[in-house]
């Protein structure tokens, strides 16, 4: 039955964000966790490793992540092992966010001037001194911004989970859509509870970057 697009409707969109951002949160998280790995594993100073773990970026960040919520969840599901739709998507963006995140993480790290490296060669310290005491307080800043803006494309990227029948916001979107037939202010709702998602992180690591800014030196080592 063609129903007018009304206040209802937004409340239904509402809840509906509390799935995307439940996504996201999971996705952040453990990516997070498998990008401090990877980053680790790029930059120890041991070649097969580290070509394992660039091995493993080249083919992650090949493969579109549309392709890849298919295969954890119809593809798996073909060999007879079911996911529920937020697992497979949770699965399917956790890989995501691990793989750029531990690219970003590691170019904060080798981006490092070499001369901080031999100066704590030259002092003695082990290779995880080193990176715990000079190189990653360095690091941090200049993995802010692209740290931040990843987790802003990961909070747009929940959308695509729709495919597998996950209802977030964009999904919550298309059904109100279809009960309506009128898009265009279905579809603009769910732009402004996107930018009221987002917004707020982008000032956030505005304000981060103008403190560490202020700070300085405070997150270079003075040993």
């Amino acid at each position: 039955m063609l129903q007018n697009y009304s206040w209802p409707h937004v409340i239904y969109l509402a809840t509906a964000v509390r799935w995307t951002v439940l996504l996201s949160l999971i996705a952040f998280g453990g990516g997070a966790l498998c990008g401090i790995v990877l980053a680790i594993c790029g930059t120890v100073p041991i070649r097969w490793l580290n070509v394992a773990t660039r091995s493993t970026i080249y083919v992650v960040q090949g493969v579109p992540l549309l392709v890849t919520l298919f295969i954890t969840y119809f593809g798996v599901g073909a060999v007879g092992i079911d996911f529920p739709p937020l697992l497979a998507a949770s699965i399917a963006l956790t890989v995501f966010a691990g793989v750029y995140l531990g690219e970003i993480w590691r170019g904060a790290v080798v981006a490092i001037d070499r001369g901080q490296w031999q100066a704590a060669e030259a002092l003695g310290l082990r290779w995880s001194q080193t990176m715990r005491l000079v190189v990653v307080p360095q690091a941090v800043r200049a993995a802010i911004p692209p740290t931040v803006g990843f987790l802003i494309q990961l909070i747009k990227n929940t959308a695509l989970t729709s495919v597998v029948g996950f209802t977030e916001l964009t999904r919550a979107g298309q059904q109100v859509a279809n009960l309506t037939f009128q898009p265009l202010p279905v579809y603009a709702t769910i732009a402004v509870f996107y930018f009221v998602l987002c917004f707020p992180i982008a000032l956030l690591c505005d304000r981060l970057e103008a403190r560490l800014a202020r700070r300085g030196s405070s997150l270079a080592l003075t040993f």
